[in-house]
């Protein structure tokens, strides 16, 4: 760093360029300045960023046409109807957050049948018995997304989210880092709601006089 006012020369830019990197590098010789953010390291997910809607290009690259091939620990199914079933969300926006899929593979509500739709609603209705049981929910977002201009992650087989909600459960993480705090792991509440489904389900029941 030069401190008088003579004319400045190439070694002179150079130290000063030097004494700059310096400035930004950290005590394993590598770039980067401290921004004060912290980072939540998650690179499991570059494989669906990677194939994005592209890498379902049928029911054998379909994930929820695989899911009921294998066991339910495995594939963190809940329940199994006979034309549907239910699963926990791999990417949660809240613990507890469920997936409810007909097993064919067909992307649009319209092309479920009369069993399916019923059966759709039906295990949707007991989830959400479930996890008010089992994780006290105050509330619920259900919904589809469908096609790739509605939001679906996977827009060819359809899926109905259930995800429970709590009063105060919004912060600011999801709006300013993109970031969800999930307080339980996919297989202890997979574990619960599994656990808790007979009775939930026998609560609706006995509520349609069944």
């Amino acid at each position: 760093m030069r401190h008088d006012d003579g004319p400045v020369t190439e070694s002179d830019r150079a130290s000063d360029e030097a004494g700059t990197d310096q400035s930004v590098t950290d005590g394993f010789q590598l770039a980067g300045t401290p921004d004060g953010f912290q980072r939540l390291w998650n690179p499991h997910r570059m494989a669906y960023v990677r194939g994005g809607q592209d890498q379902v290009s049928g029911e054998s690259t379909c994930p929820f046409c695989a899911a009921p091939g294998r066991s339910d620990e495995q594939s963190l199914i809940v329940a199994r109807g006979r034309t549907a079933y239910v699963l926990c969300n791999l990417y949660p926006y809240n613990a507890g957050h469920l997936l409810v899929c007909p097993y064919r593979h067909v992307p649009d509500y319209t092309d479920l049948s009369l069993e399916e739709t019923a059966e759709l609603a039906r295990l949707s209705q007991v989830a959400m018995i479930a996890l008010r049981g089992t994780a006290r929910a105050t509330g619920f977002n259900l919904g589809m997304n469908q096609g790739k201009t509605g939001g679906a992650g996977i827009a060819a087989h359809l899926h109905q989210h259930i995800v429970p909600r709590w009063g105060g459960d919004g912060n600011f993480l999801p709006i300013i880092a993109e970031t969800k705090n999930i307080t339980v792991t996919l297989d202890t509440v997979r574990s619960a709601v599994s656990g808790a489904w007979a009775a939930a389900e026998a609560e609706f029941d006995a509520r349609q006089g069944g």
